[in-house]
């Protein structure tokens, strides 16, 4: 019996080679893609910039609607050598990267917390479930009454901006975490704190992760809203001061180095998910 399914097996391979070039074919569109994506990626980069360049004259649109690429360049070069767009850049990023460590500290540990007391969670969650709904840019002018004009209220906003989503992830994460898991942990008579670093925090890391991911974004908004509402330094306080003078090219320019601030942090977010995350499987090539 073993001896005529093997033998069909084989003929079935022979009659359908496809079977056989599959995985080599996969393995070789795999690596195209791979390689083609990030060139895509540049032309259409260099589509858009074009298009930046050339439409707006052939449209009529005024410079101080929507500047050129080449009146962006220029205002750069001016507000570097002019404005001291380093220190506002530095400021701005600086602030961000704390804000964000901050709140996500906060975030994780009271997201662990609340999961390891379900008491205290159903407690505060109508308190929590407010406090989210409630929009964070808006505490901005009371903070700045509290605090004054310094980095202080920035830097509340983004801690409270950071914290929501990373809480909401790891209080879902331990909420769902296998059963199966615990009682066996249980069974081997392992205590509540190695249960915890055994079992829930290792489970727990994808919805981290994801809710990291989340954070580093949401982080330079907060950072930019404390400087718009009352800041006199950083890159929100350059688009205040660009809307002020009309000056559009500035403005868009900011908008640009605080997306460069994000990705970045984004970026470097995403790096230690694929450390920390290297066992699960990739989906996509």
């Amino acid at each position: 019996m073993d001896a005529s399914t093997s033998a069909s097996t084989k003929s079935a391979i022979v009659a359908h080679p496809a079977l056989v070039l599959a995985p080599w074919l996969f393995d070789v569109w795999r690596g195209r893609a791979r390689a083609i994506l990030p060139l895509a990626s540049l032309l259409l980069a260099a589509a858009v910039l074009l298009i930046w360049q050339y439409l707006p004259p052939v449209l009529g649109i005024p410079k101080y609607i929507v500047p050129q690429v080449s009146d962006l360049i220029s205002e750069m070069h001016r507000m570097w050598a002019q404005e001291n767009l380093l220190m506002h850049f530095a400021s701005t990023a600086l602030w961000s990267v704390i804000g964000f460590v901050i709140g996500s500290l906060f975030g994780a540990a009271c997201g662990y917390a609340l999961g390891l007391s379900p008491m205290w969670g159903r407690v505060l969650s109508p308190y929590i479930l407010a406090l989210q709904i409630a929009p964070k840019v808006a505490f901005a002018p009371l903070f700045i009454l509290w605090f004054g004009y310094n980095s202080w209220p920035k830097l509340i906003v983004t801690v409270l901006v950071v914290f929501f989503p990373i809480l909401v992830n790891v209080l879902q994460s331990m909420r769902t975490v296998d059963r199966d898991l615990v009682n066996l942990a249980r069974a081997y008579s392992m205590g509540r704190a190695q249960i915890f670093w055994k079992v829930l925090f290792p489970s727990s890391m994808p919805n981290l992760m994801a809710g990291l991911r989340i954070g580093a974004t949401l982080a330079v908004i907060g950072i930019t809203v404390g400087e718009l509402v009352g800041g006199e330094v950083g890159l929100g306080y350059l688009i205040t001061y660009g809307e002020g003078q009309a000056d559009t090219a500035m403005v868009f320019d900011a908008i640009i180095l605080l997306t460069v601030i994000g990705l970045a942090m984004y970026w470097a977010v995403a790096e230690v998910e694929k450390r920390v995350l290297h066992y699960i499987p990739k989906i996509m090539p």
